[in-house]
Protein backbone atom coordinates (compact mmCIF):
# COMPACT_ATOMS: atom_id res chain seq x y z
CA UNK A 1 0.00 0.00 0.00
CA UNK A 2 0.87 3.50 -0.53
CA UNK A 3 0.45 4.53 2.70
CA UNK A 4 -0.21 3.39 6.64
CA UNK A 5 -2.77 5.50 7.33
CA UNK A 6 -6.10 6.87 5.82
CA UNK A 7 -8.45 9.70 6.69
CA UNK A 8 -12.04 8.62 7.75
CA UNK A 9 -15.56 9.65 9.37
CA UNK A 10 -15.98 8.02 12.51
CA UNK A 11 -18.71 7.96 14.65
CA UNK A 12 -18.33 9.12 18.35
CA UNK A 13 -21.47 9.56 19.72
CA UNK A 14 -24.97 11.66 18.34
CA UNK A 15 -23.84 14.86 16.53
CA UNK A 16 -20.23 14.07 16.79
CA UNK A 17 -18.91 12.59 14.10
CA UNK A 18 -14.81 13.69 12.80
CA UNK A 19 -12.87 13.45 10.10
CA UNK A 20 -9.66 11.52 11.38
CA UNK A 21 -6.17 10.00 10.37
CA UNK A 22 -6.59 5.66 11.46
CA UNK A 23 -4.92 2.86 10.02
CA UNK A 24 -5.22 1.03 6.85
CA UNK A 25 -7.15 -2.01 7.30
CA UNK A 26 -5.21 -5.24 7.33
CA UNK A 27 -6.87 -8.65 5.84
CA UNK A 28 -7.81 -10.59 8.64
CA UNK A 29 -7.94 -13.88 7.22
CA UNK A 30 -8.29 -15.93 4.14
CA UNK A 31 -11.64 -14.97 2.78
CA UNK A 32 -11.57 -11.43 3.19
CA UNK A 33 -11.26 -8.65 0.91
CA UNK A 34 -9.78 -5.43 0.83
CA UNK A 35 -11.47 -1.94 -1.13
CA UNK A 36 -10.39 0.82 -2.14
CA UNK A 37 -13.83 2.84 -1.82
CA UNK A 38 -14.66 5.11 -4.45
CA UNK A 39 -18.26 6.41 -4.16
CA UNK A 40 -20.31 5.63 -0.67
CA UNK A 41 -24.45 6.99 0.34
CA UNK A 42 -25.42 8.93 3.01
CA UNK A 43 -28.20 6.50 3.93
CA UNK A 44 -31.07 7.59 6.40
CA UNK A 45 -30.00 5.43 8.82
CA UNK A 46 -26.76 7.05 8.94
CA UNK A 47 -28.76 10.11 9.46
CA UNK A 48 -30.60 8.46 12.59
CA UNK A 49 -27.38 7.54 14.20
CA UNK A 50 -25.84 11.03 13.59
CA UNK A 51 -28.97 12.67 14.98
CA UNK A 52 -30.68 10.80 17.29
CA UNK A 53 -28.06 7.77 18.01
CA UNK A 54 -26.97 5.13 18.94
CA UNK A 55 -29.24 2.20 17.17
CA UNK A 56 -27.05 0.05 15.50
CA UNK A 57 -23.51 1.54 16.75
CA UNK A 58 -22.52 -1.03 19.95
CA UNK A 59 -21.64 1.80 22.83
CA UNK A 60 -21.65 -0.49 25.64
CA UNK A 61 -20.61 -3.59 24.28
CA UNK A 62 -18.43 -4.72 21.25
CA UNK A 63 -20.58 -6.33 18.55
CA UNK A 64 -20.59 -9.63 18.56
CA UNK A 65 -19.78 -10.36 14.79
CA UNK A 66 -17.25 -7.10 14.58
CA UNK A 67 -15.44 -7.39 17.65
CA UNK A 68 -15.73 -3.53 17.47
CA UNK A 69 -17.38 -0.45 19.71
CA UNK A 70 -17.53 3.20 19.27
CA UNK A 71 -15.59 5.34 18.03
CA UNK A 72 -16.50 3.60 14.61
CA UNK A 73 -15.95 4.61 10.90
CA UNK A 74 -19.54 5.19 9.45
CA UNK A 75 -20.52 4.82 5.70
CA UNK A 76 -22.29 1.41 4.33
CA UNK A 77 -23.55 2.24 1.07
CA UNK A 78 -20.62 1.69 -1.44
CA UNK A 79 -18.92 0.55 -4.09
CA UNK A 80 -15.07 0.35 -4.93
CA UNK A 81 -12.14 -1.48 -6.23
CA UNK A 82 -10.71 -4.88 -4.96
CA UNK A 83 -6.74 -3.58 -4.12
CA UNK A 84 -6.30 -7.08 -2.11
CA UNK A 85 -8.00 -10.66 -1.60
CA UNK A 86 -7.12 -12.90 0.88
CA UNK A 87 -5.54 -16.39 -0.26
CA UNK A 88 -9.17 -18.57 -0.31
CA UNK A 89 -10.74 -15.64 -2.29
CA UNK A 90 -12.60 -17.43 -5.77
CA UNK A 91 -14.99 -14.77 -6.49
CA UNK A 92 -13.17 -11.10 -7.16
CA UNK A 93 -9.55 -10.19 -8.12
CA UNK A 94 -7.55 -7.07 -7.06
CA UNK A 95 -9.00 -4.92 -10.33
CA UNK A 96 -12.67 -5.96 -10.21
CA UNK A 97 -14.98 -3.18 -9.31
CA UNK A 98 -17.48 -4.21 -6.60
CA UNK A 99 -20.35 -3.46 -4.68
CA UNK A 100 -20.83 -3.87 -1.30
CA UNK A 101 -23.55 -5.85 0.72
CA UNK A 102 -23.02 -4.53 4.22
CA UNK A 103 -24.65 -7.09 6.09
CA UNK A 104 -22.97 -8.71 8.99
CA UNK A 105 -24.46 -11.94 9.90
CA UNK A 106 -22.84 -15.22 11.05
CA UNK A 107 -20.73 -16.21 7.91
CA UNK A 108 -17.89 -18.99 7.30
CA UNK A 109 -15.60 -19.86 4.40
CA UNK A 110 -17.04 -16.96 2.14
CA UNK A 111 -20.80 -17.33 2.44
CA UNK A 112 -23.29 -16.24 5.09
CA UNK A 113 -24.69 -19.43 7.13
CA UNK A 114 -28.59 -18.38 7.64
CA UNK A 115 -30.86 -18.58 4.80
CA UNK A 116 -32.58 -15.48 5.91
CA UNK A 117 -28.98 -14.17 6.85
CA UNK A 118 -30.87 -10.64 7.62
CA UNK A 119 -33.22 -11.89 10.39
CA UNK A 120 -29.79 -13.06 12.17
CA UNK A 121 -29.89 -12.02 16.38
CA UNK A 122 -26.64 -10.97 15.69
CA UNK A 123 -27.32 -8.70 13.20
CA UNK A 124 -25.35 -5.74 12.24
CA UNK A 125 -23.98 -3.02 9.62
CA UNK A 126 -20.50 -2.83 8.20
CA UNK A 127 -20.36 0.80 8.58
CA UNK A 128 -22.67 1.02 11.58
CA UNK A 129 -21.61 -1.86 13.61
CA UNK A 130 -17.77 -1.89 13.19
CA UNK A 131 -15.68 -3.86 11.49
CA UNK A 132 -14.69 -0.68 8.94
CA UNK A 133 -16.97 1.69 6.91
CA UNK A 134 -17.17 2.94 3.55
CA UNK A 135 -16.84 6.41 4.58
CA UNK A 136 -12.84 5.88 4.64
CA UNK A 137 -10.12 5.52 1.81
CA UNK A 138 -9.96 1.56 2.24
CA UNK A 139 -12.04 -1.19 4.22
CA UNK A 140 -12.12 -5.09 4.55
CA UNK A 141 -14.77 -6.98 4.09
CA UNK A 142 -15.96 -10.84 3.72
CA UNK A 143 -15.64 -12.24 0.22
CA UNK A 144 -19.78 -13.22 0.98
CA UNK A 145 -20.32 -9.46 1.50
CA UNK A 146 -18.84 -8.18 -2.40
CA UNK A 147 -20.79 -8.37 -5.78
CA UNK A 148 -18.99 -8.01 -9.13
CA UNK A 149 -20.39 -4.92 -10.72
CA UNK A 150 -21.29 -4.88 -14.49
CA UNK A 151 -19.02 -3.13 -16.78
CA UNK A 152 -22.03 -0.78 -17.52
CA UNK A 153 -22.59 0.07 -14.01
CA UNK A 154 -20.56 3.04 -12.63
CA UNK A 155 -19.31 3.33 -9.26
CA UNK A 156 -21.89 6.17 -7.85
CA UNK A 157 -24.78 3.45 -9.47
CA UNK A 158 -22.75 0.59 -7.17
CA UNK A 159 -23.35 3.06 -4.54
CA UNK A 160 -27.06 3.07 -4.76
CA UNK A 161 -27.23 -0.73 -4.75
CA UNK A 162 -27.55 -0.58 -1.02
CA UNK A 163 -30.39 1.07 -0.91
CA UNK A 164 -32.00 0.14 -3.87
CA UNK A 165 -31.98 -3.82 -2.21
CA UNK A 166 -34.17 -2.55 0.88
CA UNK A 167 -36.78 -1.10 -1.68
CA UNK A 168 -36.87 -4.49 -3.67
CA UNK A 169 -36.48 -6.70 -0.78
CA UNK A 170 -39.36 -4.63 0.64
CA UNK A 171 -41.72 -5.04 -2.42
CA UNK A 172 -40.85 -8.63 -3.08
CA UNK A 173 -40.91 -9.27 0.68
CA UNK A 174 -44.89 -8.21 0.35
CA UNK A 175 -47.63 -10.20 -1.68
CA UNK A 176 -47.50 -7.71 -4.26
CA UNK A 177 -48.44 -8.44 -7.59
CA UNK A 178 -48.49 -7.03 -11.10
CA UNK A 179 -51.64 -4.99 -11.77
CA UNK A 180 -51.70 -4.05 -7.76
CA UNK A 181 -52.11 -0.26 -6.78
CA UNK A 182 -49.72 1.17 -3.77
CA UNK A 183 -49.67 4.11 -2.04
CA UNK A 184 -45.73 5.03 -0.80
CA UNK A 185 -45.67 7.34 2.12
CA UNK A 186 -42.43 9.24 2.00
CA UNK A 187 -40.25 10.08 -0.82
CA UNK A 188 -36.79 9.92 0.52
CA UNK A 189 -34.23 7.94 -0.98
CA UNK A 190 -35.29 4.82 -0.04
CA UNK A 191 -39.01 5.78 -0.54
CA UNK A 192 -38.16 6.70 -4.63
CA UNK A 193 -36.38 3.59 -4.88
CA UNK A 194 -40.09 1.65 -3.68
CA UNK A 195 -41.50 3.82 -6.50
CA UNK A 196 -38.87 2.37 -8.88
CA UNK A 197 -39.20 -1.64 -7.30
CA UNK A 198 -43.11 -1.37 -7.98
CA UNK A 199 -42.69 -0.15 -11.04
CA UNK A 200 -40.51 -2.93 -11.84
CA UNK A 201 -42.82 -5.52 -10.05
CA UNK A 202 -45.87 -3.96 -12.19
CA UNK A 203 -47.86 -1.29 -10.41
CA UNK A 204 -50.81 0.00 -11.82
CA UNK A 205 -51.21 3.12 -10.21
CA UNK A 206 -48.55 4.62 -7.04
CA UNK A 207 -49.15 7.36 -5.16
CA UNK A 208 -46.64 9.06 -3.06
CA UNK A 209 -47.32 11.46 -0.18
CA UNK A 210 -44.60 13.82 1.03
CA UNK A 211 -43.80 16.99 2.34
CA UNK A 212 -41.13 18.24 -0.06
CA UNK A 213 -42.44 19.97 -2.94
CA UNK A 214 -39.05 18.85 -4.64
CA UNK A 215 -39.02 15.67 -3.77
CA UNK A 216 -42.62 14.72 -4.25
CA UNK A 217 -41.96 16.27 -7.76
CA UNK A 218 -39.02 13.92 -8.15
CA UNK A 219 -42.00 10.90 -6.99
CA UNK A 220 -43.81 12.01 -10.12
CA UNK A 221 -41.00 12.54 -12.61
CA UNK A 222 -40.67 8.33 -12.02
CA UNK A 223 -44.13 7.95 -12.31
CA UNK A 224 -46.59 8.11 -9.07
CA UNK A 225 -49.21 10.65 -8.67
CA UNK A 226 -47.67 13.01 -5.67
CA UNK A 227 -49.95 13.78 -2.92
CA UNK A 228 -49.08 16.92 -0.66
CA UNK A 229 -50.18 16.12 3.50
CA UNK A 230 -49.62 19.74 3.81
CA UNK A 231 -53.09 20.40 1.57
CA UNK A 232 -55.68 18.41 2.59
CA UNK A 233 -56.46 14.91 3.60
CA UNK A 234 -53.80 12.70 1.01
CA UNK A 235 -55.44 9.59 2.77
CA UNK A 236 -58.94 10.66 1.84
CA UNK A 237 -58.03 11.40 -1.72
CA UNK A 238 -56.24 8.09 -1.54
CA UNK A 239 -59.02 6.21 -1.01
CA UNK A 240 -61.20 8.06 -3.55
CA UNK A 241 -58.96 8.08 -5.88
CA UNK A 242 -58.68 4.37 -6.01
CA UNK A 243 -61.90 3.15 -5.33
CA UNK A 244 -61.91 2.63 -1.94
CA UNK A 245 -58.56 2.19 -1.05
CA UNK A 246 -55.25 0.80 -2.41
CA UNK A 247 -53.99 -2.64 -2.36
CA UNK A 248 -50.43 -2.04 -0.22
CA UNK A 249 -49.17 0.93 1.61
CA UNK A 250 -45.26 1.48 1.92
CA UNK A 251 -44.32 3.36 5.14
CA UNK A 252 -40.95 4.97 4.58
CA UNK A 253 -41.01 7.78 7.33
CA UNK A 254 -40.46 6.50 10.33
CA UNK A 255 -42.78 9.33 11.58
CA UNK A 256 -45.50 7.58 14.28
CA UNK A 257 -48.70 9.50 12.67
CA UNK A 258 -48.18 8.29 9.60
CA UNK A 259 -48.42 4.53 10.19
CA UNK A 260 -52.51 5.37 11.25
CA UNK A 261 -52.44 6.86 7.46
CA UNK A 262 -50.91 3.68 5.63
CA UNK A 263 -53.61 1.85 7.61
CA UNK A 264 -56.37 3.74 6.40
CA UNK A 265 -54.76 4.38 2.73
CA UNK A 266 -55.56 1.15 2.22
CA UNK A 267 -58.78 -1.21 1.42
CA UNK A 268 -60.15 -3.56 3.22
CA UNK A 269 -57.83 -7.29 2.83
CA UNK A 270 -55.20 -4.86 2.25
CA UNK A 271 -51.64 -4.74 3.10
CA UNK A 272 -49.35 -2.17 5.02
CA UNK A 273 -45.23 -2.81 4.60
CA UNK A 274 -43.21 -0.80 7.41
CA UNK A 275 -40.26 -0.14 5.85
CA UNK A 276 -38.36 2.27 8.16
CA UNK A 277 -35.93 2.46 11.14
CA UNK A 278 -37.56 4.25 14.02
CA UNK A 279 -36.19 6.26 16.68
CA UNK A 280 -39.22 5.82 19.40
CA UNK A 281 -42.28 4.13 19.80
CA UNK A 282 -45.51 4.21 17.41
CA UNK A 283 -49.47 3.11 18.15
CA UNK A 284 -51.96 2.25 16.33
CA UNK A 285 -55.53 0.68 16.82
CA UNK A 286 -55.42 -2.78 16.05
CA UNK A 287 -59.36 -2.85 15.29
CA UNK A 288 -58.24 -1.09 12.11
CA UNK A 289 -56.09 -4.23 11.38
CA UNK A 290 -58.62 -6.71 12.90
CA UNK A 291 -62.18 -5.35 12.01
CA UNK A 292 -60.69 -4.84 8.15
CA UNK A 293 -58.42 -7.98 7.80
CA UNK A 294 -55.75 -5.91 6.78
CA UNK A 295 -51.93 -7.36 7.02
CA UNK A 296 -49.25 -5.59 8.55
CA UNK A 297 -45.35 -6.74 8.56
CA UNK A 298 -42.12 -5.05 8.32
CA UNK A 299 -38.81 -5.77 6.50
CA UNK A 300 -35.55 -5.42 7.36
CA UNK A 301 -32.46 -4.55 4.73
CA UNK A 302 -32.15 -7.23 2.14
CA UNK A 303 -31.41 -10.91 1.30
CA UNK A 304 -30.19 -12.63 -1.92
CA UNK A 305 -31.25 -9.29 -3.96
CA UNK A 306 -27.99 -7.34 -5.15
CA UNK A 307 -27.69 -9.40 -8.27
CA UNK A 308 -31.28 -8.37 -9.31
CA UNK A 309 -31.37 -5.01 -8.38
CA UNK A 310 -27.64 -4.38 -10.44
CA UNK A 311 -29.65 -6.53 -13.21
CA UNK A 312 -32.94 -4.16 -13.01
CA UNK A 313 -30.28 -1.07 -13.03
CA UNK A 314 -29.11 -2.44 -16.28
CA UNK A 315 -32.63 -1.82 -17.39
CA UNK A 316 -32.72 1.83 -16.81
CA UNK A 317 -34.05 1.69 -12.62
CA UNK A 318 -32.57 3.38 -9.70
CA UNK A 319 -30.79 5.35 -11.97
CA UNK A 320 -28.26 7.93 -10.36
CA UNK A 321 -29.16 10.62 -12.45
CA UNK A 322 -32.25 10.61 -11.11
CA UNK A 323 -31.88 9.91 -7.44
CA UNK A 324 -27.98 11.70 -6.69
CA UNK A 325 -28.20 15.18 -5.63
CA UNK A 326 -25.00 15.95 -4.69
CA UNK A 327 -21.41 14.89 -4.64
CA UNK A 328 -19.17 15.86 -1.81
CA UNK A 329 -15.58 15.24 -0.50
CA UNK A 330 -15.19 13.37 3.22
CA UNK A 331 -13.86 16.20 4.23
CA UNK A 332 -17.13 17.80 4.13
CA UNK A 333 -19.30 14.90 5.25
CA UNK A 334 -20.76 16.24 8.25
CA UNK A 335 -21.43 20.06 7.45
CA UNK A 336 -22.25 19.46 3.79
CA UNK A 337 -23.84 15.90 4.06
CA UNK A 338 -25.53 15.44 7.41
CA UNK A 339 -26.35 18.65 8.72
CA UNK A 340 -27.57 19.43 5.02
CA UNK A 341 -29.81 16.48 4.76
CA UNK A 342 -30.94 17.19 8.06
CA UNK A 343 -31.92 20.79 6.75
CA UNK A 344 -32.59 20.65 3.47
CA UNK A 345 -35.34 18.37 2.38
CA UNK A 346 -35.01 19.21 -1.42
CA UNK A 347 -31.85 16.57 -0.99
CA UNK A 348 -32.25 13.32 -1.88
CA UNK A 349 -29.40 11.45 -2.04
CA UNK A 350 -25.84 12.82 -1.17
CA UNK A 351 -22.96 11.18 -2.20
CA UNK A 352 -19.24 10.93 -0.79
CA UNK A 353 -17.20 11.16 -3.92
CA UNK A 354 -13.51 9.03 -2.12
CA UNK A 355 -11.92 9.57 -5.24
Amino acid sequence: MPASNMRAAVWHKARDIRIETVAIPELRGPHDVRVKVVACGICGSDLHEYAAGPIFVPVDAPHPLSGDIAPIIMGHEFAGEVVEVGAAVTRVKPGDRVAIEPILSPNRDGAYLMERYNLSPELGFHGLSGGGGGFSEYTVVGEHMVHLMPDDLSYEQGALVEPAAVALHAVRQSRFQAGDTAAVFGAGPIGLMVVEALKAAGAARIYAVELSAARRAKAEDLGAIGLDPSSGDAVARIVEGSGGGVDFAFEVTGIPAVLGQCIHATHPGGDIVVVSIWEGEASFNPNDLVIKERTMRGIIAYRNVYPAVMALMQRGYFRAEDLVTDRIALASVVEDGFERLLADKSQIKILVNMA
